[in-house]
């Protein structure tokens, strides 16, 4: 008998909706071999419990407060590379996908899952495997790479809330026009009227 036979799996769920973490730990927390040691509602939530409880796995919601679920899978990657990261979205977009993929982590699953599914990927995750929903996969191969810089990227992610330019300026360490030139050069190459609908279109996207 194997090891992770006699031992449960360890997981954290991460997700800032309550009544969807809490129904996911009810159900999850029925089956034999599966134990919830920790749950969070934000990314640094997410980071603090991981290091306290140190799970097998993690599922962790694409978009929480303060970072996201790529980001805190990147942390973790480095932090604690026995656990094994999963993100759960119901935004399937393309840039997310190849973000997560590149941060290591191991499954990438919609909303849409049932219990039963989730319970089944955790498992395979924990033993080392890899799972990439169809539709999401099929999804990012056809949108093709984001256009923007890194640069480019992270001034739009600054404008996002609606701050001025002098204080994306002063948080990117640019200057007012530099910044100016790489917020018209995204929106020129998004084909979008203004950074509004620059930073909306980037994030359909999964760009930003």
């Amino acid at each position: 008998m194997s090891d992770s036979a006699v031992r449960p799996v360890r997981v954290l769920l991460a997700d800032d909706e309550h009544l969807i973490r809490g129904a996911l730990a009810a159900l999850l927390g029925l089956e034999d071999d599966l134990v919830v040691v920790a749950e969070a509602a934000t990314g640094p939530e997410a980071l603090a419990m991981a290091r306290a409880h140190r799970p097998d796995v993690a599922v962790l919601d694409l978009q929480m407060p303060g970072l996201d679920g790529v980001s805190v899978a990147t942390a973790l990657r480095d932090e604690l590379p026995d656990c094994r990261c999963m993100i759960v979205t119901s935004h399937g977009r393309p840039g997310h996908l190849k973000r997560a993929l590149a941060a290591g982590v191991r499954a990438f699953v919609p909303k849409t899952v049932s219990a039963q599914r989730l319970a089944e990927l955790i498992r395979s995750v924990r033993d080392g495997n890899r799972y990439v929903d169809p539709e999401l996969a099929a999804d990012a191969i056809s949108a093709g790479d984001s256009p923007l810089t890194a640069r480019e990227a992270e001034v739009l992610e600054l404008a996002a809330d609606g701050a001025p330019v002098t204080e994306i300026a002063e948080r990117a360490a640019l200057s007012p026009g530099t910044v100016r030139n790489y917020l018209s050069s995204a929106a020129s190459k998004l084909g979008a009227e203004n950074r509004h609908a620059a930073v909306r279109l980037a994030r359909e996207r999964g760009w930003v």
